[in-house]
């Protein structure tokens, strides 16, 4: 095991793997598996995505990363080992590359279809590789009900650690009352769900002539109003036991939602019925926030090189955020172990902050430090 010069493990709760899209369509049943080599075979590229494309953003542009960012070959099981032997992390939390775009999937038999064989193909290739991997599932809750039952499987037969919400695609906002029920049943298998950034679709930023701008916003925009959607409709009230984390985004989304739910809620407070869950007139909504970190309901994804981090600190509290590599997207090992050296020399950080978002948060979001889950 690796420890820090504060004595502390790194955790990375929130890494990628890249789709085998071959070895997934492997796991389909008939006709699925049929359908997708036929489409396959009669590309005349010989590739075949079996997930909706993530926007019309991300391709189409001239953009440059880093030099070996993005530029290194497919990265499976073996890569990732190393590259955790080599930055020091002791365990990782995979989530989808292509499946990020899982919230565009229309067809409500194929989402379910779908989700099955990613589940089974991350549990076949990373979860019984080793175990210093660990996932999440996809479950498609474009179907409520076919949502509950793949959570159940992927987290009592395949040993997920529970589900991604996708931030963008779904017909309704992630409050929305037709998902409680997958709310419902996370609460009761004590597993964690995560709201993930990747699509940035009709946020407005559709004809944004330039890249940076989109990445930028793309991911917290996302975050934020799916934030909105579940506190204002009670979805931590109704399922106090439920833990969600918004991944990819950085931390000062969070803020500004602090910030102007509660400019906003002194002058357009909303009335809420008798017996319904949500934020009334007499609740804070910064404080209500707060409270649902202090009490291990609400945990944000960072890096290291959050610029607002220390302030976050200050006005959320150190249980909160956990640090995400983001590997193998735009990131190298020397930037990461860069990047866990720069957080751990900072002055502006507490020692306990360091620990917390190094590792600690993240074990208690998905549940490595021995509480019930599944």
């Amino acid at each position: 095991m690796t420890t820090t010069k504060i004595g502390t493990t790194v955790i990375d709760g929130d890494g990628h793997v890249l789709e085998d899209v071959a070895g997934i369509i492997e796991h389909m049943p008939s006709p699925y598996a049929d359908m997708a080599r036929t489409a396959a075979a009669l590309r005349a590229v010989g590739t075949m995505d079996i997930f909706p494309p993530l926007d019309h953003l991300h391709t189409g542009r001239a953009v440059e990363t880093p030099p070996l960012r993005n530029r290194r070959p497919f990265v499976g099981p073996t890569e990732w080992l190393a590259f955790l032997d080599d930055v020091g992390i002791e365990r990782t939390v995979l989530y989808p590359t292509r499946g990020l775009a899982f919230g565009h999937v229309v067809s409500l038999d194929y989402a379910a279809v779908l989700a099955r064989a990613y589940n089974d193909w991350v549990a076949d290739t990373y979860l019984r590789a080793d175990d210093r991997f660990h996932a999440m599932a996809l479950v498609p809750m474009q179907d409520p009900e076919e949502a509950v039952k793949e959570l159940r499987r992927a987290v009592t037969e395949l040993g997920m650690l529970g589900a991604m919400l996708p931030s963008n695609g779904l017909p309704q906002l992630l409050g929305a009352k037709c998902y409680w029920p997958v709310y419902e049943e996370a609460e009761r298998l004590g597993c964690a769900l995560s709201v993930h950034g990747g699509a940035h679709d009709g946020f407005g930023m559709d004809h944004l002539n330039m890249y940076v701008p989109v990445h930028a916003l793309g991911h917290p925009w996302g975050l934020m109003v799916n934030l909105a959607s579940v506190v204002y409709n009670g979805v931590f009230d109704r399922f106090p036991g439920l833990r969600i984390a918004f991944l990819e985004g950085g931390v000062a989304w969070l803020l500004m939602c602090m910030e102007r739910f509660h400019a906003s809620h002194e002058t357009h407070f909303q009335y809420i019925p008798p017996g319904c869950y949500g934020l009334g007139e007499d609740r804070r909504p910064d404080e209500y926030i707060v409270q649902q970190v202090r009490e291990g309901r609400l945990f944000v994804g960072c890096e290291t090189e959050e610029l607002t981090m220390p302030f976050a600190l200050r006005k959320v509290g150190n249980q909160a955020f956990f640090y995400s590599s983001d590997f193998p997207h735009e990131v190298t090992n020397q930037s990461c172990i860069h990047d866990i050296r720069e957080l751990l020399e900072s002055e502006e950080l507490a020692d306990d902050a360091k620990s917390g978002i190094l590792a600690r948060n993240a074990e208690r979001f998905y549940r490595f430090d021995g509480a019930p889950r599944g």
